[in-house]
This record gives C-alpha cells, structure tokens and sequence, in this order.
C-alpha cells in the first residue's frame, strides 16, 4: 500500500535507518539589516534544540523588545521557510527565532527523523523559555509563528504554555487530522486501522532486528499521476528553491502511529482571550485545517485568506508573503503590546 503524507498518501522506503545530524557549520546569511547567531537550549527532556536567533541590526540593547517563536514545516528544518519568515520579522523589528524540532535538522535526539507529537510541542515551550531569558526580550511579549505542521503544533502549545501571548499560523496542517484520514478526509476507517496494524507488525520486526521503515514527506520522483499539491511541494523541497541538505524529509513510518493520536485543537478554545490568527492560501488544499480551528477557537481570533495563494505559495512566494507579512506585522503590533 502506498500513501503520499502531502497528498493523503504514504511513500513507504525499508531500511533508511537512523540518519545523523547535518549539523551547519554557520547560520545562514541574513543580509544586510539583520544579525543572525547560532544558539542551543535544552528542552524539558534535555535534548538540546538548536534555533537562529534572528535580530535587527540596529535594535536597541537599551530596551527589552517583542520576541516571536518561529516553527518549521513538519519534515523541514529552520534554513528553510521558518528561518526566511525569522528573518522577514527581525527585518520589521522583532526578535524572531526559528528552531529544529528535537529528532531534525540541528537539534538532538535519537534516533533521527521521528515524531513525538508531546516532545515537538515541547520545544515551543522550550524556545519561550529561552527567549524569556535573553536580555534582549521582554518575556511578557513573546508571540509563536507555525508555518504548516508547525503550526499545529504551535496551537497545541499555546493552549497549555500561557507564556505565549499570541499565535499565528500560516498555511497551517493538522498532522492528527491528516495521519487519521489523510488530505482531504480521503481513507476510510477500515484503512487506517490497516495501516495500524501494519505499524504494529513493523514495529515486531525492527525490535528483532530488522532495518527501519521509512517513509518519504515529498517523493523523490514525481509522475504523471502527481496532483498539483504533490508538484508544488516537490517544487520546494526538490529543488534549490527550499530544498536543504538537513533534511531528506523521510521520518519512520511507526511515528504515523502517535501522530494519528495528536489532536491539536482539542483545547482551542482556552487560548482565549490571546488571540489567534490563520493564514492561509485562497487555494491551498489545506485550507480546510484553519477553517476547522478558527470554527473552534473563541475570539479574538481571525481568518486571513490570501488570494490566489497556494499552500506552498506562502513559504516564500514574494508576492503572497508581502500580503501574508503585512498582516503578521500588525497582529504582532496589536498583541505584544
């Protein structure tokens, strides 16, 4: 059986095992108005989470200031999307920070490439705990930004981490929703009890001794049977365009498991009275997600469409990001007052 996890479908791969950080020897160049510094916290577990601490050049070291948690895609690292929106911010002034979740990219954890849904709302929390210790961030000012997975599992984070003054997603998936029923609610109970029962029998299998299964975020290949979803994402991760050497976005297919138990918004509501923000792809085929959490959420909460956006638009299009920054620069300002 063979499911993509973009499109509602898994690429199933035996026996990529355990790959090892690529560990950055720099942070990426930020250009010309902005600083950028290599830094590590520990997580509530100890695993050390590595983030780019992103500032203005010009910032004042006389004042405390604004500081947004920046959470990358769900098979993505910090170089990519995440740290391009830390930057984009630290550009409109704020203290913007942009770390791999535990198991990816720098950060530690083994064995790699694996999905703990407690762990990865974990290191939001962790991040806030960093930031409330530089000297630069006033603690009673610091917002989250998920970008895809990301942000779900910013809003799981918030729901419990009341340090968290105010979220905002962009081009948000609910991993959950998206494990259980895949894009687009498409597999049918009988399936996913399947693929339940498969993990559990690969599971047997690797504690005996046999090489883990891995499964692939975005296909190597594409094929004429392809949607436009899987293109675009093949598009950003494929290509020089997003792609980073700190990610081949495979993860092990037994993580499917506790993230088909992962509920982001089953606590939604009590975020309130910080206030949500949903940003999303006029026709990003995820959009349904934020649809769902700004149905659940109490207010102040908002929906912002992006016309003629794709979900993948929004990584870094140009023109869709000037829309979507925009308006994260003035619900930030409203906010973190």
């Amino acid at each position: 059986m063979q499911f993509n996890i973009l499109t509602g479908l898994f690429v199933s791969i035996l026996g990529l095992g355990a790959v090892p950080p690529a560990l950055a020897a720099v942070p990426p160049a930020p250009g010309d108005k902005v600083t950028v510094e290599r830094v590590t916290f520990k997580n509530r577990i100890s695993i050390d989470v590595a983030g780019d601490l992103y500032m203005p050049k010009d910032i004042d070291k006389s004042k405390k200031h604004e500081a947004i948690v920046v959470g990358h895609t769900f098979t993505g690292v910090k170089e990519q999307t995440s740290g391009l929106h830390a930057q984009k911010l630290a550009e409109m002034g704020y203290v913007a920070l942009a770390f791999d979740a535990s198991f990816w990219g720098d950060s530690g954890g083994m064995p790699r490439n694996i999905e703990v849904p407690e762990i990865r709302v974990e290191d939001f929390s962790a991040a806030v705990d960093f930031l409330s210790n530089h000297p630069l961030v006033d603690a009673k000012r610091i917002g989250v930004l998920g970008i895809c997975g990301g942000g779900g599992y910013s809003v799981s984070a918030a729901a419990i981490d009341h340090r968290i003054k105010a979220v905002a997603t962009v081009s948000m998936y609910d991993l959950g929703r998206a494990r259980r029923q895949a894009l687009g609610d498409s597999i049918s109970y009988e399936q996913r009890m399947k693929i339940l029962d498969d993990i559990g029998e690969q599971r047997t299998r690797e504690f005996a001794g046999a090489a883990r299964r891995d499964t692939l975020g975005v296909p190597e290949k594409l094929s004429p049977n392809d949607t436009e979803n899987t293109r675009e994402f093949f598009d950003y991760y494929r290509t020089p365009r997003g792609g980073h050497p700190n990610t081949a976005t495979n993860y092990s297919f037994a993580s499917i498991a506790p993230m088909m138990n992962f509920f982001p918004f089953a606590q939604i509501e009590t975020i309130s009275p910080r206030p949500l923000l949903f940003i999303v792809g006029e026709r990003a085929v995820s959009a349904y997600f934020s649809e769902d959490a700004y149905g659940k959420a109490a207010e102040p909460k908002e929906l912002f469409v992006v016309p003629g956006a794709s979900h993948v638009d929004l990584y870094d299009r140009p023109e869709y990001m000037g829309q979507s920054l925009k308006k994260l620069d003035s619900f930030f300002k409203q906010y973190l007052k």
